[in-house]
C-alpha cells in the first residue's frame, strides 16, 4: 500500500514538471508526514509586515504618481525595512493598485462647469438636419516633442476618472506647426497649414475665414453656422465685422471645452501618423521635420487619416455631473474608413 502511494506522488509530481529530485523529496516527505504540503512558515520569509503593506498602500495612494524606487525609499526612511521595486509592485498589485497612464484634462472652474452643462442642455433635443448645418473647426499645434504619456498612476482598475487620478493640462510645451481644419456631416474642408508665426484675428479672417467658411456659407445657406472656440483671434472686432458683412451666424461655444468638438477625433488620428519615428526627432525646433509629414496630409486628401475618417455626429445627452468637469462628450461619433 506504501508503495501505491509513493508512486501516486511520484507521478502527481512528474505532471506537474518538476525534476526527479523534487519526486524524492516528496516521497520522503510522504513517508514522515504522510502529506506532501508545505508546512507553515517554510519558504524564504516575506519582506515586509502587514503593517508596513498598509503604510505602502496608504503612501501610494497619497502621493499616486509616485514610482516605486520613491516607495520604497519613503518605506525605508520610515519602517527602516529595505525592499525591491518588484516587492513594492507586488505589494501594491496585492492591494489592488496598479501603474496606468493617467486620464488629463483643461482645469475648470466652477463657472465653466455650469456653462458647459446648460449649452449641453440647450442642445440636447436637436435634430440632426440641426447639426447638419454646423461647421465645427479648431486649430491644432503638432510637434514631435514628447509628452507626458511616460508618466504613470497608481490607481485602483475602473477608477481612471476619479478626481484624483486626473492629471491637468494647460498650455501645449515646445515648438511645432500649426494647422486649421473643419468638417460637417458629410463633408470637410481642406487641411489649412499655417505659415510661421501667431496666428492673429487678421490672418484667421483672410486664410480661414474667407477662403472657407465664407464658401461653406454660400454651400449651405442661411442655416449655416460655424462653431470656433473663444481663442482671442475667433473673437477679434474685425472678425466680427467680417462674419456680419457675410450673414454667417456663430455658435456659442462653452469656454475649455475642446473635448466637446468632434474635430478632436482628427487631430488624434493626425497627432498618432505623424508622431516620431524614432528618439533623435525628440528635440525643440522640429518644425520641418512635422511640415513635411503634414504636406502628404494637406495635399492629397484622400492618403491619410485625417481624409479617411468620415464622422457621423448623433446628438446626445451625455453629460456626467459630479466633483469634476463634464468628461464624456456630448457627441457619440462612429468613424468609418472610406474606400
Amino acid at each position: 500500500m506504501q508503495i501505491l502511494y509513493i508512486k501516486y506522488v511520484s507521478v502527481h509530481v512528474c505532471v506537474g514538471g518538476a525534476s526527479r529530485e523534487t519526486g524524492l523529496i516528496s516521497s520522503r516527505k510522504f513517508q514522515d508526514t504522510g502529506s506532501i504540503e508545505r508546512k507553515t512558515g517554510q519558504g524564504h520569509p516575506r519582506a515586509t509586515t502587514a503593517t508596513e503593506d498598509r503604510y505602502l498602500s496608504i503612501i501610494a495612494r497619497r502621493n499616486r504618481g509616485a514610482t516605486v524606487s520613491q516607495l520604497s525609499r519613503d518605506l525605508r526612511a520610515a519602517t527602516g525595512t529595505r525592499v525591491s521595486r518588484v516587492t513594492v509592485s507586488k505589494r501594491l498589485h496585492e492591494t489592488g493598485l496598479f501603474a496606468r497612464r493617467p486620464a488629463v484634462c483643461f482645469p475648470l472652474t466652477s463657472t465653466n462647469r455650469r456653462v458647459r452643462l446648460a449649452w449641453c442642455r440647450e442642445h440636447r433635443d436637436w435634430r440632426m438636419d440641426q447639426w447638419a448645418t454646423i461647421l465645427f473647426t479648431d486649430e491644432s499645434r503638432f510637434s514631435l516633442n514628447t509628452d507626458s504619456r511616460r508618466t504613470f498612476i497608481w490607481r485602483e482598475p475602473g477608477t481612471r476618472y476619479l478626481p484624483s487620478n486626473v492629471r491637468e493640462i494647460d498650455l501645449y510645451g515646445g515648438g511645432g506647426l500649426m494647422v486649421w481644419a473643419g468638417l460637417m456631416l458629410d463633408d470637410r474642408t481642406p487641411l489649412h497649414v499655417f505659415e510661421r508665426g501667431t496666428v492673429t484675428g487678421v490672418r484667421y479672417r483672410d486664410e480661414i475665414l474667407e477662403p472657407y467658411a465664407r464658401l461653406f456659407r454660400g454651400a449651405v445657406g442661411p442655416e449655416f453656422i460655424l462653431m470656433d472656440d473663444n481663442a482671442r483671434p475667433h473673437r477679434a472686432l474685425l472678425v466680427d465685422e467680417f462674419l456680419e458683412s457675410e450673414d454667417i451666424r456663430r455658435m456659442d461655444w462653452p469656454a475649455r471645452s475642446p473635448d466637446l468638438n468632434p474635430i478632436e477625433h482628427v487631430w488624434d488620428a493626425l497627432g498618432r501618423e505623424i508622431g516620431p519615428r524614432n528618439p533623435s526627432e525628440n528635440h525643440p525646433g522640429n518644425e520641418n521635420s512635422v511640415a513635411q509629414r503634414v504636406e502628404p496630409i494637406a495635399t492629397g486628401n484622400d492618403k491619410l487619416p485625417y481624409f479617411k475618417y468620415e464622422v457621423t455626429l448623433q446628438g446626445l445627452y451625455i453629460c456626467k455631473r459630479g466633483p469634476y468637469p463634464l468628461l464624456t462628450h456630448f457627441f457619440v461619433y462612429s468613424a468609418t474608413a472610406v474606400s
